[in-house]
């Protein structure tokens, strides 16, 4: 059987049964071996789909079962410092020879993590089980990067970022964050692809839920048919907002913020965005 056929098996087991619970434990933990040399990931890119990839959800399932078939356990990842999870759930092992550079003061990167080389991470932040993180990105301090989200080469994602992670609904979708995007400050993505070369304003919050509206091209992107918000590509969004014209929001003045395409990517945009190779 396949590693996707295993999880599938165990996932409808009855855990109960110490052998199935082993089982389950077993194949999750190859699960995890995959996850970290990339060869397994929650999704893939796909051209020539409305949205450029494709998710597996049986990694997903494999993640659940793994987290579902642990038995919580106390470790001490550092002295004098105490922390309860999952056993099935331990940190991700690196060495120099990984040429990832995660500099002290908190970060934490579960196991089942890819991290491709020449990737920074400043402290704190935390980079969740299932995400995959390519060559060359730069996570900056304070910064979560989610369960199964999929980050690109040469991005960054600046301090206070939140790439939302996805484990239930099943069928939800992972963030994707493509090539060369620079996400600023306290931005927060979940459930959305954001197109090779965006660059994402201070303070943006895009999900399925909210509009994306073009001013260059005068027209408004959504979620739909269950595809998820997706971000042109070299597409500049900032923070704008949206009146509410309802009697109530009228006499308050109230309205609700949405993100907006001001410009698509130029050289200027390329000067303020481009990664200083001295942090490296």
């Amino acid at each position: 059987m396949t590693l996707k056929e295993r999880i599938e098996a165990a996932t409808v087991s009855d855990l109960s049964d110490p052998a199935r619970r082993q089982e389950a434990q077993k194949v999750f933990s190859e699960l995890r071996f995959f996850l970290n040399t990339g060869d397994v990931r929650a999704a893939h890119p796909q051209p020539g789909t409305p949205t450029g990839w494709t998710v597996q959800d049986w990694v997903r399932n494999g993640i659940l079962l793994g987290i579902r078939s642990g038995n919580i356990h106390e470790t001490h990842p550092h002295r004098d410092q105490q922390f309860f999870d999952k056993h099935t759930l331990p940190l991700r092992r690196l060495t120099a020879e990984d040429a990832v550079r995660i500099v002290p003061g908190g970060t934490a990167v579960r196991d089942g993590v890819y991290l491709g080389r020449g990737v920074v991470i400043m402290s704190p932040s935390y980079v969740n089980i299932g995400a995959f993180v390519d060559e060359a990105t730069l996570i900056d301090s304070n910064s979560l990067v989610g369960s199964c989200a999929q980050i690109g080469k040469r991005v960054h994602l600046s301090s206070g970022v939140q790439i939302g992670g996805v484990l239930e609904p099943s069928a939800a979708w992972p963030s994707i964050i493509e090539d060369d995007v620079f996400v600023s400050d306290l931005a927060a993505i979940r459930g959305t692809v954001v197109r090779r070369r965006a660059v994402i304003g201070a303070g943006v919050i895009l999900n399925a839920a909210v509009p994306l509206f073009d001013l260059v091209n005068r027209t408004v992107i959504r979620a739909s048919n269950g595809l998820p918000l997706v971000v042109p590509e070299s597409a500049v969004v900032m923070p704008g907002s949206r009146t509410i014209r309802s009697a109530f929001g009228a006499e308050h003045g109230l309205a609700l913020q949405t993100p907006v395409i001001v410009k698509y990517r130029d050289d200027h945009t390329n000067a303020r965005t481009a990664l200083e190779q001295a942090l490296r």
